[in-house]
Formats: C-alpha cells, sequence, structure tokens
C-alpha cells in the first residue's frame, strides 16, 4: 500500500487492514505523525501534539492484536479531537486566551468511546474562540488553511480536524455543531459531515450545561461508512447529558445498504433567506438531479422559513455571557475583541428578545413539521458561497450583489433538531469544493446515512488534494 493510500484511505479500509495484520497500527502511526510534522507548519490544523504517547499506545495496540485481544471497529486509527472537547492530558484552550493553560485530566464521554473502540488521540485540532464563527482563527493559535487554497479558510468551528482529515494527516477527527460546525467545514474541504439528531451523541461531563439545545457532536469523516461506524461507537445516553437519546437500537453501518424506498424529496434553492454563489448553484442543482436519477420524485419547493439569525446572535450571546461571567468580569481584556463586543451586547438582551427568539424558533419547528410531513428529506446548498480567506471575514457580496447569509441553510436545523448532512456536490469555477445538504425528518439519522451512502455510490465524491 503506497504511502498515498495510507494517507487518504477511508478509516475503516484502514481498521480492516490492521485487524488483518497487513498494517501495523505503528507504521500508520509513524506515518500520520510524519504527515503532521510535514504540513502542520502550512496547515495550522493541530495546536498540539503528543507524538510520544501516540507511538506508545499504537505499540500498545499491536501487542494487543499479537495476542489475539478483540480491539474495537477504530483499532490502532490516528484520532484529533477538536479543542473544544476534552481529553486527558491535554490541554483544552476553546481557542482562547482564557484557557491557555487549561490542561484537564478527563474525557468527554465522546471521546472516550472513540477510545474504547481503539483510536488512539494523537493531538487537538484548532477552533476559532469558543467556536463562535465559520472559520477557523484565534489569537492564541492563529488560522487555520485549506489544503484546497491555503489562502481560504477550511470553514469552522470544526476547521482543525476538517483541515487534518483533507490533508491526510489522520483518518479520524471529532467535531460538534452549534450552527453548521461540522456541516460547513465539511463543505469546504469535501468531505462528508453529518449533523445527528439533537442528543444522540451526549455531551458530558459539563459543569456549565448549555440550554439552548443545539450543539450537537457528530461525524466528519472522507465517507459514509466512516460516519456511520463513528455514530454507532458514539451514540447513546449518559447519565450526565439529560438530552442525550437512548441507544438507536439499529447500527448505522450495517443499515447503510438496505435499498431506500421511492422518496418523495424537496429541493429549495435559497430557504427564502439568502442569495447564493452561481457555480454553486450550478453544482448543488446537479447534485440533487442525482436523486432524481436514482428514481427518487424531487420536486421545487420555494418555502421562505421563518429568519431568526439576529434573535439567536442575540440569545446565544447571553448564554455564553453567563458561561463566562466570572471571566467577563474579571479578565475583560482576554477574550478578543471581536467575542468581547459579542458579550458586551448580551447585557442589553431582555424579556422581548427571548419572546420574539422563541416566537421565530415555534414557527420554525412548526415550517419543518408541515415539511416533512410532504416530504422524505430535504435538499439544499450547505453555503452559498465557495471557501473565503482564511482569516475571513464572512462575504456579505455575491458577484457584486448584497445579499449572502454565510449560515442560512444549517442553523435553522440546530434550532429544531432534525439530523442533516453535508455531502460533497462538486468544485465551483476556482476548483474548490461545495455543498449538497440533506435533512431527514426528526430522529431519522439512518435515513440520511442512507440516503447520503446511495447519493456517494451514485456520484463518487471527489478526490482530496495532493497536499505536501
Amino acid at each position: 500500500m503506497s504511502d498515498y493510500d495510507i494517507d487518504f484511505a477511508p478509516a475503516y479500509e484502514l481498521a480492516a487492514l490492521i485487524h488483518s495484520g497487513e498494517l501495523s497500527p505503528v507504521v500508520l502511526m509513524e506515518r500520520s505523525l510524519a504527515r503532521i510534522g510535514q504540513l502542520n507548519p502550512s496547515l495550522n490544523a493541530f495546536v498540539e501534539v503528543d507524538a510520544e504517547g501516540a507511538l506508545q499506545q499504537a505499540e500498545v495496540v499491536a501487542q494487543l492484536l499479537a495476542d489475539g485481544k478483540e480491539i474495537g471497529p477504530f483499532a490502532g486509527l490516528p484520532l484529533g479531537v477538536k479543542d473544544l472537547e476534552n481529553v486527558a492530558g491535554f490541554v483544552t484552550t476553546r481557542g482562547s486566551r482564557l484557557y491557555a493553560d487549561n490542561r484537564v485530566d478527563f474525557d468527554d464521554v465522546l471521546v472516550g468511546r472513540l477510545k474504547d473502540a481503539g483510536a488512539i488521540v494523537v493531538g487537538k485540532t484548532n477552533t476559532p474562540e469558543f467556536g463562535h464563527l465559520p472559520f477557523t482563527d484565534n489569537e492564541l493559535f492563529g488560522a487555520t488553511r485549506n489544503p484546497w487554497d491555503l489562502e481560504r479558510t477550511p470553514g469552522g468551528s470544526s476547521g482543525g480536524s476538517s483541515a487534518a482529515l483533507a490533508a491526510g494527516m489522520v483518518p479520524l477527527a471529532t467535531a460538534s455543531d452549534g450552527g453548521g460546525s461540522i456541516r460547513i467545514p465539511a463543505c469546504y474541504t469535501g468531505l462528508y459531515g453529518l449533523k445527528p439528531s439533537q442528543g444522540r451523541t451526549p455531551i458530558a461531563p459539563r459543569p456549565i450545561p448549555t440550554w439552548l439545545s443545539i450543539s450537537c457532536y457528530g461525524p466528519l469523516t472522507r465517507c459514509v461508512r466512516d460516519a456511520a461506524i463513528y455514530l454507532d461507537v458514539v451514540a447513546g445516553p449518559h447519565p450526565e447529558d439529560p438530552e442525550s437519546l437512548p441507544v438507536p437500537g439499529i447500527s448505522y453501518a450495517e443499515t447503510l445498504e438496505e435499498p431506500l424506498p421511492k422518496l418523495r424529496i424537496a429541493f429549495n434553492e435559497t430557504l427564502g433567506v439568502t442569495r447564493v454563489q452561481n457555480d454553486v448553484v450550478r453544482e448543488v442543482r446537479a447534485a440533487a438531479e442525482t436523486f432524481a436519477a436514482m428514481g427518487h420524485e424531487v420536486e421545487e419547493n420555494k418555502d421562505t422559513i421563518p429568519e431568526m439569525g439576529g434573535w439567536w446572535a442575540r440569545v446565544s450571546a447571553f448564554q455564553s455571557l453567563g458561561q463566562e461571567w466570572e471571566n467577563y468580569s474579571t479578565q475583560h481584556d482576554k477574550f478578543t475583541e471581536r467575542y468581547a463586543r459579542q458579550l458586551d451586547r448580551a447585557l442589553d438582551v431582555g424579556p422581548t428578545d427571548f419572546q420574539e427568539f422563541l416566537k421565530c424558533r415555534g414557527e420554525l419547528v412548526s415550517w419543518t413539521a408541515r415539511l416533512f410531513e410532504r416530504y422524505d428529506l430535504l435538499l439544499t446548498p450547505t453555503l452559498p458561497t465557495e471557501p473565503f480567506p482564511a482569516a475571513g471575514p464572512v462575504p456579505r457580496e455575491i458577484e457584486g450583489q448584497v445579499g449572502p447569509n454565510g449560515i442560512a441553510f444549517t442553523y435553522p436545523f440546530n434550532f429544531t433538531g432534525h439530523p442533516a448532512a453535508s455531502v460533497p456536490a462538486g468544485l465551483t469555477d476556482s476548483g474548490l469544493p461545495c455543498g449538497l445538504q440533506i435533512v431527514g425528518p426528526r430522529h431519522r439519522d439512518d435515513l440520511v446515512l442512507r440516503s447520503s451512502y446511495a447519493y456517494e455510490q451514485a456520484r463518487p465524491f471527489p478526490l482530496l488534494p495532493r497536499v505536501g
């Protein structure tokens, strides 16, 4: 197997080679660390790496395999963990100077389950401060860059993870999504990303849990099968997450190839709230037509969704202010100016803001309920633009006209809790990835995964960029 094949093979293929003895986990880890050493200076995907510890764990896995021991589906696979999540022995900075020395002694439930499945944590991947931007840049580590074009962003807030996967540094990485932070980087780096149903993967432990109920942990991968196996590993309830869902009762990986019934599918180009770049529209429409070619009924949908982005920004800022109130009161200067302004504005949030926010959220929930009475799936662009400059800002113009809302297609389904995935739709005129979003009915993660898999078989994902 060539170095290129090792670098870019799906995780499930590498795991199969390790289990069969054809690939040593030590050899794989050495290759992963060499790749990180070679590419990270230009991409800035990883912000902390424990090469010695990762190699030691790879040797342990190799010995267990030699002894005939059972190891999980991710045996020996190098894993990057987003720097909003906790890994024992690593610093969780959250992309903020406030937490630059926050070395923790515990694993998040998600990370613990991935470790139990045999994955080996290599290091932490970059994220914007507190994950609040759709591109990955912070004052602690700087901007992460897209392997397709080093001047562009890989998206955010899981941009370090997406850059690491798309550049062939690691075959596995964690990601989270509170408004698009799995789907945005998947779209911009040619990967697959699934925001699962709200509560499908537990978020714990957290001393100050959030109350907006919009953030999810989920798979960001090179192929759909990797995502299904990932969800099989991490899904299921935990007593410290009161919103976590029961065990799904199926294996997502085992159901991938079950034939789909003829589906009724809505395609909405703008959701009535944004403009979309012309070449993105071209690629997304061609991607949507794949479902018609597979025999499904695809219908143009012109619904306009309730627009709640402004209210969301105000109310979520109030939540963030509550979580960081002690630091805000005593170390205000350690927040970036951009984030401090957001927290400052939260001081003016009052009951009428909450009322308007709750009304909009209720209208959005009602709209999705009506939509999925008529359709089995909803298709939209994942994002209205191609990747923009690595340090921002988010584009406010498309082809000379004001109008793009950078995350108009992703955040609504965080507020409704529906599973939503981004699949590669094609390449823009600049040769950069764009994505098609597949949204399914509430709790139908299986249908989104099976539909994504059928699409992947009919329209194979483009090869990832050969960097390095």
